[in-house]
């Protein structure tokens, strides 16, 4: 047995063996997997092996894409069938919302080219007569998926593996990992057969290895015990049972192929031909989380006793659909366990916290995702970025606040809804709130309607005081909900008077000491601001694309404040802190600080907004302490505000005149009314999270996890005016080698008099797709639809005139200048 490789993948199920065959392919022949038991025995074996489509995310949309035609080619690389049977996936709709969803997920599907078909409730009929359509909208339907036998896949992946150099040892447990370093030290116990059980012997291996991969399915907890971080993997119960055959169907086949995979979301079950009869497989409430903190040692390939009371109904939902299967009785039924993340996508990247340290865990789709979750994240390894941008994948996206408890209540959620429509503004209930500012009660009393943003609770918008608890709820749609005019309402109030926003849940960091300055020079790509001013700069990666926007105010020589997205702190934190690890030697010590919790953040923007903060402030000459002389615009200043001392910077997302407002978090109450005291007689409102949003599209301010992500560098975002090319900087060179693939751009659009852009939609130029939207909503100054995204530079002028595909339609849009509204910044630059 090899003690010494250059990576260690650490399981045996499809997605480990995916990867190990990937870091082959991809150059890494020293590579070894190791399995506890056999290949498959985890969730692979009783997985159904279903291969949908469907998915919300582009990223993972990629990856499911990747895998279907991937293992395709499995059987001429190696010999092995595959077990694929393309039969294709007919996703039904009981609603017309149902088919409102189905078209949005057809938006992501055209932009990473995948083949979909539209089906009316008669060709259904037509092409199979088994299924009732009488109260059916219709089905979106995808014909080149299918199913596929999850062990034989699993092989002929470990087969193709070993042709390409892995080794792969069965029987060896992982007991420890040690960094040294320079490499990690992986502790091995052979395993062995006793009693029925797997139990530990007394020999033992230690492996060196340069890279570590995770991907140890439902005993995700005991690895993240053993690597001393948290990994919110944790299993769910998943029932499915087996039919007898079914005569209708075994007549149906004599003169037909293989019926397809049928999906009825609106029932919440999926249902595939098995051998003459039906496998149905429900996604129903109430299916509890397992092995929260280990999965026991007597468990291997097992399975949990049945609870069919719990899927009765999904099961007489099948027999409505399916006529035919009224009278077939039960063959085969399974409980097994499946591995959730609370968000339903996988963990898989960069392990946080740690050098050379990968998870691939929480997979609840892990057939289908296997083959492309080894080639992406392989790419990432071998080249330092994946060619789609990763990070809503990414590990780091949940940070050290999360607890056992959240995890497995959100998986349970993430579980019940898999088949519960995915509204683009849905905000799931489960765990919440849970992070709160201290102002949460204030805004909840003024009508705020909450979203949740890394366990942070934040108003998406602010509705009647009075609002039952169902409001939300019933405001949401795949068209302009019930929060639409509100959140015209508070966009109109930043454009006319002025409106307060809770952006408590910004991430913060503080750097200090005689190594900053020179650090921060070569970590950001913009040049570094003087003290008392700020500056907007981005953090590349290693590939030359955009890891992380900051705004930086420099509050001394070597004294900086970091201010990132609320939504990936610990993904900015990691980030920052492994730069600082490899270059404090170079640049000199670096104290870094989370001051995240620590400071409460209030942004006051709009025309009246110095008008109110002049009430407020405390100053020798209250006249003129916030004038353009004083307070110019991109500068810091420490202010007080009745009783409460302010960190003001003289900046606003929203694209008008205003103020970002750091407090002491525990002030913030104090802070709060006497703005409301202030701000109320001059008509502000408070605002939320989807105002903002559209006000930042009309000013083209480009948000991280959309327009700004590793799969563009700041110069394909359009910011070169952020780039300061005279000097050197982490990426540079890698950035200016990519060149210019693609541009971002804003558009305004004429679209339906009820919906707006989400920001997955095709862009076309006549019928040639040329981009895709990474932002949408509605704009109170133009009164129409507006949106930004990426089309080929050609085309990246003002003027242009292109479509966007909403509701499977194309609707006009335009090409304008970058900040639209008010393009030569002279309401923000305002004086008074």
């Amino acid at each position: 047995m090899k003690t010494q490789v250059k990576a260690l993948v650490v399981g045996g199920g499809a997605v480990g063996t995916s990867i190990a065959y990937h870091l082959a392919r991809h150059g890494w022949t020293d590579v070894m997997l190791l399995e506890r038991d056999e290949l498959t025995s985890g969730s692979t074996w009783h997985a159904a092996g279903l291969l949908p489509y469907f998915n919300m995310s582009y990223a993972t949309t990629h990856i499911h894409d990747y895998s279907i035609k991937f293992y395709k080619t499995l059987e001429a690389e190696t010999g092995l069938n595959a077990g694929f049977s393309v039969v294709g996936n007919l996703r039904m709709a009981q609603s017309r919302a149902r088919m409102d969803e189905y078209m949005l997920y057809a938006a992501t599907a055209e932009t990473c080219g995948v083949p979909y078909e539209w089906m009316t409730p008669d060709q259904i009929k037509v092409r199979w007569p088994l299924v009732r359509t009488d109260d059916l909208e219709g089905a979106i339907y995808h014909p080149t998926d299918g199913y596929i036998n999850p062990a034989d896949v699993t092989m002929a992946m470990a087969k193709g593996a070993r042709q390409r150099g892995v080794t792969i040892e069965r029987k060896w447990q992982v007991d420890g990992y040690r960094w040294d370093g320079t490499v990690w030290h992986v502790t091995c116990t052979k395993m062995v057969e006793k009693g029925g059980n797997l139990v530990p012997s007394d020999e033992q291996v230690v492996i060196s290895a340069e890279h570590v991969v995770t991907a140890t399915g439902n005993h995700a907890q005991r690895t993240a015990g053993l690597l001393g971080i948290k990994i919110p993997a944790i299993p769910v119960e998943h029932q499915f049972i087996v039919t007898e055959p079914d005569p209708a169907l075994v007549a149906y086949r004599k003169d037909h192929g293989e019926h397809p995979v049928l999906r009825d979301a609106d029932a919440k079950w999926y249902v595939r031909e098995e051998r003459g009869g039906w496998i149905l497989g429900p996604y129903e409430r109430n299916a509890p989380a397992r092995f929260e903190y280990a999965v026991p040692d007597s468990f291997r390939a097992d399975l949990f006793p049945l609870d069919l009371d719990r899927i009765e109904e999904e099961y007489m939902s099948m027999i409505h659909r399916i006529p035919s299967s009224e009278e077939v009785g039960l063959k085969d039924d399974y409980n097994g366990p499946i591995c959730y993340t609370p968000d339903g996508n996988p963990l898989l990247g960069p392990a946080p916290g740690l050098r050379n340290m990968w998870l691939a865990e929480g997979f609840s789709f892990g057939i289908t995702a296997a083959g492309g979750a080894g080639h992406y994240l392989a790419q990432v390894m071998v080249g330092g970025e994946a060619e789609i941008d990763m990070a809503s994948l990414d590990p780091r996206r949940y940070g050290s606040w999360m607890t056992t408890e959240y995890a497995a209540r959100k998986n349970e959620e993430a579980y019940e809804h898999v088949y519960i429509l995915h509204h683009p503004d849905e905000e799931r209930p489960a765990c919440r709130p849970l992070r709160t500012s201290p102002a949460y009660d204030r805004q909840k009393a003024r009508g705020a309607q909450f979203g949740h943003v890394n366990g942070w609770e934040r108003p998406n918008y602010f509705g009647p005081v009075d609002a039952p608890e169902s409001y939300d709820h019933d405001a949401r749609s795949f068209r302009r909900g019930g929060w639409w005019q509100h959140a015209v309402d508070e966009a109109r109030a930043v454009r006319e008077t002025a409106g307060l926003i809770d952006a408590t849940a910004f991430t913060k960091h503080r750097l200090t000491g005689p190594g900053a300055t020179a650090f921060l020079d070569w970590f950001t790509c913009n040049r570094l601001p003087k003290i008392g001013r700020i500056n907007l700069t981005y953090a590349l990666t290693a590939a030359g694309t955009t890891r992380t926007e900051y705004t930086i105010v420099r509050n001394g020589e070597n004294d900086y404040y970091l201010v990132s997205a609320g939504a990936w702190h610990a993904y900015d934190e990691d980030f920052l802190y492994r730069a600082i690890w490899d270059k404090e030697d170079e640049f000199g010590r670096i104290n870094e600080e989370d001051v995240t919790t620590r400071w409460g953040v209030f942004a006051l923007a709009g025309p009246k907004s110095r008008d109110i903060l002049k009430t407020l402030i405390r100053d020798a000459e209250p006249e003129t302490a916030l004038s353009n002389k004083r307070f110019p615009w991109l500068s810091a200043r420490q202010i007080e505000l009745g009783m409460v001392p302010v960190n003001a910077i003289r900046v606003a997302y929203t694209g008008e005149l205003g103020w970002e407002l750091h407090h002491p978090i525990e002030m913030q109450n104090h802070l709060f009314d006497r703005l409301m005291e202030a701000g109320e007689p001059l008509g502000m409102k408070l605002v939320g999270a989807r105002a903002q949003n559209w006000l930042r599209q009309e000013k083209s301010y480009r948000a991280f996890g959309n327009e700004l992500g590793r799969d563009a560098t700041p110069l394909e975002a359009d910011l070169p005016r952020f780039v300061d090319l005279s000097k050197d900087f982490h990426g540079k060179a890698e950035m200016e080698a990519i060149g210019i693939r693609s541009k971002c751009v804003t558009l305004l659009i004429d679209g339906p008099e009820d919906a707006d852009p989400w920001g997955r939609e095709a862009l076309y130029a006549g019928d040639r797709r040329v981009g895709r939207l990474t932002s949408g909503g509605y704009s109170v100054a133009f009164g129409k639809s507006i949106g930004m995204g990426y089309v080929a530079p050609d085309l990246a002028v003002p003027g242009t005139a292109l479509q966007v595909k909403m509701f499977d339609t194309l609707w006009p849009a335009t090409i304008v200048e970058d900040s639209p509204y008010d393009p030569a910044n002279a309401r923000i630059r305002a004086d008074g």
